[in-house]
């Protein structure tokens, strides 16, 4: 089951490109923060501008603030002692979504992975994202980058942060009840779960618009395993299928599956002009040759793809029309492949909006034109065999990997 996500008018919306404007933007709300900081990341790295990120944490709890930090038992684990012990006194309270445990990922359910990128200061503004807590200049596997890394985030204000709070909120009681129900203190751990289903109250946005903020029209979409598992690809594939001149989409993982697929050809063949930027540096095995098999067909029925090779692509955005009455506009952490659609919890703002349309777009068009390789379809088709092995590999691994889990994809 998946519901629609509601677009809501009279949002305060701002586009942020890169770690740093994100971690300046965080920061600056939360040394405003009055009453709380809820915050989710998939990774928190404590080196270069991520450190300051998590000094502001410290700063507002140790004035009283309830500061909720949620990280992924995969993507950062445990807290470097330094960090978990300031934390500790200042006040922070860490919860670890799924820690791996004794045998790890090779648990099925176990790669079901928190990678959404949230954070709401007071009820009041919401951030969300593919900007994990990790330095635009750094990489935890390959040190320190020559360029920053390619990803966006969006600072809103309005009722999508109610939506934000809800779901973090929700998650938070779920993770204190298992705790609860592992130490066998049962009263509390139903206490916790009745606390999961609250409802919080909607602040309506401040009138005052500030200058780099657009008022639009937007909503939340969510991915989760109970009734939010198909709400962003839907989403997508609507989208897509209403798109009349033009889809533009940025992806650092991408392998879509038959719907998608199926949908960015159809849309190609029906005249509508198709530009996919996607990773072109190798960082993972898996990701980088699993994507690959599924070029030939997008490029036959000519989608153009783009591959950058600037630094680290980590975006997952996408604009479709942005010059038509009717702009769809998309930032958020779900990547298009199935760890992102079939197994992840990912969160995505959606944005009807021209004047954000146009401004995500022309910095797309950017990284496809002076930041990136165009795939030439003839080269793709000539590429070495060893190549086509690895590619291969990586795609069967990934389609066995599915089947393991017991999803169609």
């Amino acid at each position: 089951m998946s519901h629609a996500a509601p677009l809501r008018d009279g949002h305060q919306i701002r586009l942020i490109e890169g770690g740093a404007a994100y971690f300046q933007a965080v920061i600056a709300a939360v040394d405003r923060a009055l009453s709380q900081v809820q915050m989710e990341t998939y990774i928190f790295d404590f080196h270069g501008g991520a450190v300051l990120l998590a000094e502001a944490l410290e700063r507002a709890a140790a004035r009283g603030v309830r500061v909720w930090l949620v990280v992924d038992g995969v993507g950062t684990g445990r807290l470097p002692l330094e960090w978990a012990a300031r934390f500790e006194r200042a006040g922070v309270i860490c919860r670890v979504y799924s820690p791996l445990g004794t045998l790890g990922l090779l648990i099925p359910s176990r790669w079901r992975r928190l990678h959404r990128k949230l954070c709401v200061v007071d009820g009041l503004q919401a951030f969300c994202g593919g900007i994990n807590i990790l330095d635009d200049w750094y990489d935890p596997r390959f040190g320190v980058l020559e360029k920053p890394r390619l990803d966006f985030a969006v600072h809103a204000r309005g009722a999508l942060v109610q939506q934000v709070q809800e779901t973090m909120t929700q998650l938070w009681w779920r993770l204190l009840a298992v705790r609860h129900v592992r130490q066998h203190n049962f009263p509390e751990a139903f206490s916790s779960f009745r606390a999961a289903g609250l409802h919080l109250p909607w602040t309506q946005a401040d009138e005052d618009v500030e200058p780099d903020q657009i008022k639009a029209r937007a909503g939340l979409l969510m991915r989760d395993n109970v009734l939010n598992r198909s709400q962003i690809e839907r989403a997508y594939l609507k989208a897509i299928g209403m798109a009349r001149h033009e889809i533009v989409i940025a992806n650092a993982y991408f392998l879509p599956g038959r719907r998608l697929r199926k949908a960015l050809i159809h849309a190609a063949r029906r005249g509508v002009r198709v530009r996919l930027l996607l990773q072109g540096r190798y960082e993972f095995f898996m990701q980088y040759h699993a994507a690959r098999p599924v070029y030939g067909a997008l490029l036959a029925a000519g989608v153009e793809i783009s591959e950058y090779n600037a630094s680290f692509l980590h975006a997952k955005v996408a604009v479709i029309d942005p010059d038509n009455d009717r702009p769809w506009a998309t930032v958020g952490s779900s990547n298009l492949d199935p760890l992102s659609l079939l197994l992840a919890r990912e969160a995505n703002v959606v944005v009807a909006d021209r004047t954000f349309a146009a401004q995500l777009h022309r910095r797309l068009v950017q990284a496809m034109e002076e930041e990136s390789t165009p795939i030439d379809p003839a080269h793709y088709l000539r590429r070495p065999w060893h190549q086509r092995v690895r590619d291969l590999i990586a795609y069967g691994v990934m389609r066995l990997m599915i089947a393991v889990s017991g999803l169609r994809y």
